[in-house]
């Protein structure tokens, strides 16, 4: 798809988008657009619903007066409620309109409403943000009626006084935008294809870019005492791995503690022995959701050449029933030393987190820590899939990344840790034991990853609702994998962390 910032001119082909705020009141383009065709807005709006709330598309086809085949009013909501999220929100409602359409192009002149809080070029590039988001399909699978899946546009045209400003406004967006397509991609492939080997195989391609991605293997991690996360693969044929992505980029200190991103990376879960039901089993290839984000903010971070030094481990395994495979009952050691007593084989995401993130904090000596992973199902039923579930035991850190989620759409709530529910964890013969009982189910898995965490700050990130969705229920989404987490993360560290 064609992108390009130009400055306002006629629309000579395919589609014209302009917009109103709620009232309806039409900005001064679509005003321009609306005397072109004699009026044929204003009819339209008449006999129409559209009242400019957020969302909502008004459609004139090939209108008279003007060249474009179509005309697009886009709600822009209250006029002193407008931002660039409202900015994305609506290209793609514009984008969305057309999918099964023959439309190859389309010219965006969006007026930044008076009080809105997004204009210029960075009104441009967020509308541009919003059509590519928007625009992410993954047919790599489909051999037969690519015409139904596939949209037809070549072209997208930005309207806008300074089209300099909004190239330059763009450049990190469009970093941003191919790695949430790439973080889309892990996510929706099948697990017959992305096992951790392959997964660990795409991440390495990224040291093209200039990260540093080193891959160790189950050997390798043997001899670091990685028993948590190595007992979580052991019923696969397929090796576990765990990838560590590094990125250099601090101007002033090379050597400079790095940011910490920890993704968990579970290829497929059958539940292992503690076998998932046939129903609760469909989608858990996208159970490596967390490490798919953490690849894809690495990925940004060094397209962007982002000034700080930022470390990526993912760990990838495969959960799965054999003759092999951990049993509950059995105790792990973790490269912590600590022992962990399995009483479910399905509760396995904390396991391959725990000694990721202690191979993080060892190794690395980080700022803070975050780890992302679609852990458990107790926080889908807690926040649905609107929120991220935080928990942190760094009140400045949580501040920041709740900030950090407003500002891209991708908002987290946070819930508590206390010592009280230490108790929930305990093992009669090992430190504790990987699950907590029936209430509390979030709580007790942070509780447990906070045993791996020593005084760096940390916040864990339970993305289980967030990172796949069953239909397009959010603007920017038209697939299953939502790629949640790469926006959110490189905002937190562009706005903080980068000198």
């Amino acid at each position: 798809m064609q992108l390009s910032f130009v400055a306002p001119s006629a629309v000579n082909s395919g589609v014209w988008v302009a917009a109103a705020v709620e009232g309806p009141t039409l900005l001064p383009a679509a005003e321009r657009a609306d005397k072109s065709c004699d009026g044929a807005i204003g009819r339209a709006l008449k006999v129409s619903r559209f009242t400019g709330k957020p969302g909502q598309v008004l459609e004139v086809l090939a209108p008279a007066g003007v060249k474009a085949s179509r005309l697009l009013i886009v709600g822009l909501g209250k006029p002193e409620n407008f931002d660039v999220n409202g900015a994305e929100a609506a290209a793609a409602a514009a984008i969305g309109r057309l999918k099964g359409t023959a439309e190859t192009e389309i010219a965006f002149e969006i007026d930044a409403p008076k009080g809105g809080k997004a204009r210029g070029g960075k009104l441009a590039a967020h509308l541009a943000l919003g059509a590519r988001l928007k625009s992410y399909a993954f047919n790599h699978y489909r051999t037969k009626e690519l015409d139904e899946h596939e949209s037809k546009l070549k072209k997208v045209t930005i309207f806008t006084a300074d089209p300099q400003a909004a190239r330059k406004a763009w450049r990190p967006c469009e970093a941003v935008a191919d790695s949430v397509f790439l973080a889309r991609d892990l996510v929706n492939e099948p697990p017959n294809v992305l096992s951790p080997v392959e997964f660990a195989r795409r991440a390495k391609t990224l040291s093209k870019l200039g990260l540093k991605v080193e891959v160790l293997g189950e050997e390798q991690m043997k001899k670091l005492g990685m028993g948590a996360l190595l007992g979580v693969g052991q019923g696969s044929e397929r090796e576990s791995q765990l990838v560590v992505l590094q990125w250099h980029g601090a101007k002033k200190k090379k050597t400079a503690p790095p940011v910490a991103f920890v993704g968990k990376g579970v290829c497929f879960d059958s539940g292992g022995l503690s076998l998932k039901p046939g129903t609760a089993m469909m989608g858990m290839k996208g159970d490596m959701g967390g490490a798919a984000a953490v690849v894809g903010t690495m990925r940004t971070l060094a397209v962007r050449k982002a000034r700080v030094n930022a470390v990526g481990v993912i760990g990838l395994v495969e959960n799965m029933p054999d003759g092999k495979a951990q049993r509950p009952d059995d105790v792990v050691k973790s490269m912590s030393g600590q022992t962990v007593e399995v009483l479910n084989t399905d509760a396995e995401g904390r396991l391959v987190l725990a000694d990721a993130l202690w191979y993080a904090q060892m190794r690395f000596k980080p700022k803070f820590v975050i780890d992302l992973a679609t852990l458990t199902g107790a926080i889908l039923i807690a926040l649905g899939a609107e929120h991220a579930g935080l928990f942190s035991n760094d009140d400045k850190l949580s501040e920041r990344l709740t900030e950090a989620g407003k500002e891209v759409g991708e908002p987290v709530w946070r819930l508590p840790l206390a010592s009280a529910y230490d108790k929930l964890l305990r093992s009669k013969i090992a430190d504790m034991k990987n699950i907590g009982g029936q209430g509390a189910g979030s709580i007790t898995a942070a509780q447990f990853l906070q045993r791996f965490v020593e005084k760096t700050p940390w916040a864990h990130l339970d993305i289980a609702g967030v990172a796949w969705q069953d239909n397009e229920q959010k603007p920017l989404i038209p697939s299953w994998g939502t790629g949640w987490g790469v926006r959110l993360l490189d905002r937190l560290v562009a706005d903080h962390y980068e000198g």
